[in-house]
This record gives C-alpha cells, structure tokens and sequence, in this order.
C-alpha cells in the first residue's frame, strides 16, 4: 500500500490498493496446495469450503479504493471480487486504532467507518500528539496499538494513558508478516487490523511509579559502564609509563591503588615511599609493589591518567545522586508488610551495590525476603523490583514468568520434528542479573549449589547457568506471588531423593556388571 499521489503533486492520504489489497493474497485448505491470487488457474472454486481466514482485503471497506489496473471496467472489478471465496476474521475489538510510530511523524489509522479520512499523518511535536489523542476521542477509540520502536513510544504513550486510553504496546516481530509493498499507511492499517480481530499481545509494562524508578536504575547502569571506562584509561596510562601497579593489586580504585595514584599526581616518584602506603590486607609484599612502581613517568600519560581519575569520581558521586533518588522514590511508595522485625541475611555485598538501607525496602516492597534464596543479593532483588516492580498479575504461572524472561527453550517444531530448541535471543536485564547470580552457586553447598554442578557437568557452563537462571525465576516467582519465605529443607528433600535415585542406579549397573559394592558407613582412613 502507498500513498496516492495525483498529477499536480498533492499528497492525498487515501491509500492505492496493490494486488494483495483486493483479493486473497493466500488460500489455504486441506484439500489443495496454497493458492496465490493472481493465478487464473488457482481460482477454482471447488473444494474452497474449508478455506481458513487469510490476510485478504483488509482494506475492503474503506472508500475511495481504486481499482488495480485503470483499464479495468467497473464490472470485470465486481466480477473479480466475487470470484473468490474470502472468510474475513470477526471484529472482536471494534473501538481500536493502530498507530506508527516514528522519530518525525506518527501515522494513525482508525475504523474507515469513523471518519471519512481514516489514516492521518501526526507530527512529532507534543501539541501533535494532543491532537492525536482528540481525534481519536472524536473517533470513538477505546484501545490503540502501536509498535515499540526505541524510546519515540515512549512520549504518546504516555499522553494517551493519561487520556483514558488503552495502549497495547506490540513487540514488532509479532506483526510483520504483512505482504505486499510496506509503507508507513500500511503499518498503521496493519497494526490497527489485527488489533481489531484479537490476535495483538501487549507487551509487559509496569506501573508508572516502577518506570519512574526503572529510569533512574537504568541510567545508574550506564554511569557504572562509563566509570568502568575510566578505570581503563588510567590502566591503559600506567602500562604506558611501564607501571604495573594494578597487575600486582587486585582493585586499582581501592584504598591502596587510590593513595598510591593520588601520590603520583602530586609529585612523589620514589618507589619505596609509594610502597609503604600499601594497606595491611593486600597480598603483594612492599617488595613487589616498590619495583612495581619503577617506570618511565611522562606528562603526558601522567595529563591523561590525572583526567580520568578525576572523571573517575565525578561519575562516582552521578552515581550516589542516583542511590538517593531512587532511595527516596521506593520509600515513597506504600509497603506491604511491617518491616520492623527485617533481618537482614549476612551475604557479600557487591561493589556496585546501591547505598541505603535497601534490605529493608524491597523485604517491605515485596512483603518477602528474597536475598533468603542462595545467590539472590540485595542488587538482584533491585533489578527484580526495577524491572517488574510488586504487581506480578501479568504472569499467571510461573512458566508464562520464565517464557518472558527468555530462560526456557523455544522448541520450534515441523512434522513432529524439533527444528530448534534454543532460547530467544533478548535484551533482558533481568535474565542476565539471574544469570550473573547463578555464577555464586558455583561453590555453594546448598541444594542449589549441588544442582548448579551437576546440570555444569552434563551441559556445560553457558547452558547450566541458563538452566539455573530458570530455576531461579520459578523459586522467585513463587515467593513474591504466594508470599512464601524460602525453605531450603524443600529442596534439601529433592536433593536427598535425587541422591538415593542416583545411588540404586550405580548398584543396578553393578549387579548387571557381576560387580558387588559395599556401602560404608564410617570410614576411617589411617596413614
């Protein structure tokens, strides 16, 4: 479809049909191979009772409608449409509009019985925007679609949730399979189409007041990548002075790594002074840190190293401005329980971790203590708050909960055959902050520690933490939804059965072997 466009160069909105606008594009039965429209032969009408609903005409009621070759007679036209048998989806939402979103303009396609002119082109502006929202009000629009397209969405979503309307916000592969010429018309009619017979799923959004915080967390990411950037370049300074002081320690923005680099900056060049500010916990002897510190000092790597570790703290305090933004907007927000009998579960705090007494906010956010489950800290149950937020309704089960993170196979099959069993590619933060957590269980000696190893062993390292990343979400699901505190006997239990399985197995391949083992008990070992 395409805008129409006359011999004096006006623009006119009234979409041109193409030759998949005017009759079925395909036909599919059970009794007969597809048939594509055009095909002469293909146009036979018998054994079409079983014809399902096809893509076909969606444009059919709508005025002004050319014909696909000028030449063809208004009669031949009729005879053309009515040659064929075309089964049209019923209208289950008919208050609907479909829009097409983009950073200049916004398309907006609404029922062709509501205005003579059903496809509009909006600008970007905010007074467009408005406009957009008026004329669908006018329009008789209850609900509207549109794709999610960066972040342009973002500012006419929200102008329409605040006018009352029911915004589904579609994933874009989930509607793309319209054939034909694509245009910005024909995305808007597309999108409005489908949004009308049923067959649109809204994306998972939650509560404004979560966005809000969402925001701030998301941006708190990117101001910890650009100070991870800046400890690079203050590397990347030292090795051209032949410095090697942060291949002997372990963190160059420590105590010892900062006194040391500050030192520097302001002058001092003796190895053996800068090695006694060496703090008493560090492995690397004063020996090694004093030949360490013997380089070749140039102004120009010391210019450079003096910059970044000055842009260093100032991302640092951007990132404590954050910490008590969003302290301050979760506090706000009505808790669930009373959190004055919290006790906070003695686990390692992240070097990333926000400052504030965040234990305790998300246990009266959630009503459940989350950091209970083994390798769940403060900093993931952040995330898990940011990204969600309290209010899990959207997720009916705990597998509808895994399938949105993209933590379970997506087995495509054809002919009973698995063609694929791989996990949908998405850019999930929280998939990739449960993943990063089930790297602890590694050396965990709980039930979950165990299960991490073995699933290792049989798969590998990148398809076991992906397994337990799905187990995590299923045990975090329940717990938020039932309001369940975690038991570890639940899966101590499991595991105690998968070991006695695993034990009458080995004695069963023994028999079978001629072999007898004896069980011990106690055993006791002499040298």
């Amino acid at each position: 479809m395409r805008l129409y466009s006359p011999p004096d160069g006006r623009t006119s909105r009234n979409p041109v049909t193409q030759w998949c606008s005017c009759e079925p594009a395909f036909q599919h039965g059970t009794r007969h191979c597809d048939q594509i429209s055009g095909d002469v032969a293909a146009r036979s009408t018998s054994g079409c009772d079983d014809l399902v609903w096809e893509i076909a005409s969606i444009f059919a009621a709508w005025p002004s409608l050319p014909s696909e070759k000028g030449a063809m007679s208004k009669r031949k036209y009729r005879k053309r449409q009515t040659s064929n048998k075309v089964f049209v989806r019923p209208i289950l939402n008919p208050d609907t509009a479909g829009i097409d979103v983009s950073p200049y303009c916004m398309y907006v396609a609404v029922p062709p019985d509501r205005d003579p002119d059903p496809v509009r082109k909006f600008s970007a502006f905010t007074t467009d925007l408005r406009a957009i929202a008026d004329w669908l009000k006018n329009c008789g629009i209850r609900s509207v679609a549109m794709e999610s397209t960066g972040v342009y969405w973002i500012p006419l979503y929200q102008i329409l949730s605040d006018e009352g309307f029911d915004v589904c916000l579609v994933n874009a592969r989930h509607c793309k399979n319209v054939p034909g010429r694509k245009t910005d018309v024909c995305d808007a009619a597309w999108l409005q189409y489908l949004h009308s017979v049923g067959l649109l799923l809204a994306s998972f959004r939650p509560a404004q007041e979560i966005c809000a915080i969402r925001s701030i967390a998301r941006h708190r990411e990117t101001l910890i990548r650009q100070a991870g950037e800046q400890i690079q370049r203050m590397q990347k300074a030292l090795d051209e002075m032949n410095l090697h002081l942060h291949h002997v320690i372990d963190d160059l923005t420590g105590k010892t790594g900062l006194a040391i680099v500050k030192a520097i900056l302001a002058g001092e060049r003796n190895p053996r002074i800068l090695a006694k500010l060496r703090e008493k916990n560090v492995k690397a002897t004063p020996d090694v840190i004093e030949k360490a510190l013997e380089g070749d000092y140039r102004p120009e790597h010391l210019f450079v190293l003096r910059q970044a570790l000055e842009s260093w703290g100032h991302f640092g305090s951007l990132i404590a401005q954050c910490d008590q933004q969003m302290e301050r907007m979760t506090a706000a927000l009505v808790s669930t329980v009373d959190t004055s009998a919290y006790v906070p579960v003695q686990k390692g705090k992240s070097k990333n971790q926000p400052q504030g007494d965040w234990g305790r906010l998300l246990y009266g956010a959630f009503g459940v203590d989350l950091t209970a489950v083994p390798s769940i800290n403060v900093a993931t149950t952040l995330v898990l708050f940011t990204e969600i937020g309290t209010d899990w309704s959207r997720f009916p089960s705990a597998s509808r909960f895994a399938s949105w993170l993209t933590a379970c196979p997506d087995n495509e099959t054809s002919g009973d055959k698995v063609l694929r069993r791989r996990t949908r590619r998405a850019s999930q933060r929280l998939k990739r902050a449960l993943r990063i957590a089930a790297q602890s269980l590694r050396q965990s000696k709980t039930a979950l520690g165990e299960k991490f190893r073995r699933l290792r062993a049989h798969l590998g390292t990148p398809k076991a933490l992906t397994a337990m990343a799905h187990a995590l979400a299923r045990i975090l699901w329940y717990m938020v939804t039932h309001k369940t505190p975690y038991d570890e006997s639940i899966f101590a239990e499991n595991e105690r059965k998968y070991q006695e399985r695993r034990r009458k197995r080995v004695l069963k391949e023994a028999r079978a072997l001629g072999l007898q083992i004896t069980e011990v008990n106690n055993c006791e070992c002499t040298t």
